[in-house]
């Protein structure tokens, strides 16, 4: 049984830990409280190189990692200047074990959930495809949420990818994402969206889910704990929805 959840706050993203943190203490039946970046609340002098080594290479090749000097020297400059970060992807399960072994020993146990907001991109390997994939959320302990994969791993509607090959093939290169965002009309969040703390509610949710009853997603579009493939999808289980399906509904209806 879950008795404490904590959330870590992810302060360069439009992510609000504390908002979060107080909607899901309505919800359900554990003590939520927050603390301050787990990366920088636990990062220790063999992070950098560590980190370096879950760094995913190329999108179709399973192997990871590159410790080379230039490399480390990034990741020790991202750990203490988040906001310098990016355009990486990361072993979703390798920093998963990573950051478990610096979670607290007397706070490894299943019944204290911890949830790092992450500024990073995490990534989990197809075995089906054989190739990476871009995720939102890593359930397990501690359940890893990426505020950028929210933007970055549902598929966007089909009209932006035509609208991204079109301007390739009029101008040669690939148009800037803010142009693409302003032409195609659909729900999709984008980065920096202000409704990323919404709709990241659910995803904070689905990891406790998980952790407390072993079931990891819900078939119900318009649940908050469907695990959402495509942008309009996301919009319609977080935003729009009716907030849970009627099952769901039951377990986490807000205490009066």
């Amino acid at each position: 049984m879950v008795e404490q959840v904590t959330l870590y706050r992810a302060p360069t993203t439009e992510a609000d830990a504390d908002t979060i943190a107080a909607w899901l203490a309505e919800r359900i039946d554990a003590e939520v409280r927050v603390r301050d970046r787990f990366l920088s609340r636990y990062a220790d002098g063999d992070l950098p190189e560590e980190l370096a080594d879950v760094r995913v290479l190329d999108p179709y090749e399973r192997e990871t990692g590159n410790t080379m000097l230039g490399i480390v020297r990034y990741e020790e400059r991202a750990l203490e200047h988040p906001e310098r970060a990016g355009g990486v992807i990361y072993d979703g399960q390798a920093l998963q074990r990573l950051l478990h072994h610096r979670t607290p020993a007397d706070e490894r146990s299943l019944s204290h959930l911890h949830v790092p907001l992450l500024d990073r991109v995490v990534g989990t390997w197809g075995g089906h495809d054989g190739r990476w994939h871009k995720r939102v959320n890593v359930l397990g302990q501690p359940a890893l949420v990426s505020v950028p994969g929210l933007y970055e791993a549902p598929a966007k509607p089909e009209r932006y990818y035509k609208e991204q090959q079109k301007h390739a093939m009029l101008s040669g290169d690939a148009p800037p994402r803010e142009v693409l965002e302003e032409q195609v009309d659909g729900e999709f969040l984008v980065a920096d969206d202000p409704r990323t703390t919404e709709a990241l509610k659910g995803y904070i949710l689905q990891a406790y889910h998980y952790l407390s009853t072993g079931e990891a997603f819900c078939d119900e579009k318009g649940c908050r704990l469907h695990n959402a493939h495509r942008q309009p999808a996301v919009v319609v289980a977080q935003l729009h929805g009716t907030e849970f399906c009627p099952r769901h509904a039951e377990r986490y209806r807000p205490s009066a």
